[in-house]
């Protein structure tokens, strides 16, 4: 994992969630449909903490984890730079397979919105998942990121450069069929895990997991370039874009072609 956490600790993903603004609000739109009113939540693999606060701004008591020490860090003086540190009950380096200290059944709701496509090991993906049934209260509920091998596919086949070793037809044949991704080029997204998108509930059915919801998190907004989105921008039209591609996260059509999914279920 040094290579993940390498890239974590000089990679800016707060600026990212900014800078690629679809995910986020479209994740959040659905996180607070179905959060609990109150009670505690954990931002397991939570990175700098940008949905954590938002979590913290909604009156949760919110604990936050994540393997970088740098990202947990940073998580802290976002919490108090936003005001918001006393809705925080710790912040934690750990890793999501195992999450030390942490007590069983003591989350209303847990997020993990990252570990899983970092997990290359299907042992490491079951214990995290297996630690996340750990900690979450009976009936509660969990949000889960996944990337699929479908867009990863796609994107090497679009820009092979930019996703080496993914430049040829036996290396992308062999990542559909491993779904693994270790980059080529030194400083890049790396050590990724890419699930089929037909094994993501069945997957968390076989953890203990009921499926509620999977959402397209960048919906088609994914297949939109920078000037197509720019259009709407200027039209002042973005607002509406948004809605539209909020609705469309629920299609079922659209998954294997979104960046992100988002799975929501309730621990049995």
């Amino acid at each position: 994992m040094e290579n993940v956490i390498d890239y974590y600790s000089s990679f800016d993903e707060w600026g990212r969630l900014d800078r690629e603004p679809i995910e986020f609000r479209i994740n959040l739109h659905y996180i607070k449909q179905y959060l609990p009113p109150e009670g505690k939540v954990l931002d397991n693999g939570a990175g700098p903490g940008k949905y954590a606060m938002e979590l913290a701004n909604l009156g949760l008591r919110v604990t936050l984890s994540d393997l970088t020490p740098r990202l947990v860090e940073w998580a802290k003086e976002k919490a108090d730079e936003l005001q918001v540190t006393k809705q925080f009950d710790g912040f934690h380096v750990l890793n999501a397979a195992n999450l030390h200290g942490l007590p069983n059944e003591e989350f209303d709701a847990s997020l993990m919105l990252g570990p899983l496509y970092h997990l290359q090991q299907e042992e490491e993906r079951i214990q995290a998942v297996e630690e996340l049934f750990r900690v979450t209260k009976k009936g509660g509920i969990v949000f889960v990121a996944f990337q699929t091998r479908t867009r990863m596919t796609i994107n090497s086949l679009r820009d092979p450069q930019h996703w080496k070793p993914n430049d040829t037809l036996d290396s992308i044949n062999k990542f559909r069929a491993d779904g693994i991704f270790n980059h080529a080029d030194k400083g890049r997204f790396t050590g990724a895990y890419f699930f089929p998108l037909h094994d993501i509930k069945p997957f968390m059915a076989s953890h203990g997991f009921e499926a509620i919801e999977l959402i397209g998190s960048s919906s088609i907004g994914g297949m939109l370039s920078e000037e197509q989105k720019q259009y709407w921008k200027e039209r002042g039209e973005e607002r509406q874009l948004t809605d539209l591609l909020i609705e469309y996260a629920k299609d079922p059509s659209i998954l294997g072609v979104s960046s992100h999914l988002l799975y929501i279920g309730r621990r049995k």
